[in-house]
């Protein structure tokens, strides 16, 4: 059994892959990047989550990270990451919250949330 990941290509199939599901998924929700107002991308390094906001065009005080405090969890990342961005007041009620990833099997996906309190 082996497991010989490539960085450098992961790192292209991470962001690729979740510019793709963030930008389908807002568009289904007919809203653009522009209407995010906390964008929380899976904590896995800081290279895709800089490349990834530089692709989709988001603000980054509008990008929440905690990967400096925790470093990569993981499938736990973006839900950790939306808790405290929860706790520090990040994201208020009305605001319209982006989390994505990207996993093992370059598996992805992306959701659209209104936050209601």
């Amino acid at each position: 059994l082996s497991n010989n990941q490539k960085g450098n290509e992961v790192f292209k199939e991470a962001v690729k892959h979740m510019k793709r599901t963030t930008v389908k998924t807002l568009g289904k929700c007919n809203l653009s990047v522009e209407d995010v107002d906390c964008f929380i991308p899976h904590q896995a390094n800081i290279r895709i989550i800089s490349a990834l906001t530089r692709v989709l065009k988001i603000k980054k005080d509008k990008v929440f990270v905690n990967l400096n405090k925790y470093g990569n969890t993981s499938a736990a990342s973006v839900m950790i990451a939306l808790d405290e961005a929860l706790k520090e007041g990040k994201i208020k009620n009305g605001d319209i919250v982006v989390l994505t990833a990207f996993g093992a099997g370059l598996t992805s996906g992306s959701i659209v949330l209104k936050w209601v309190k």
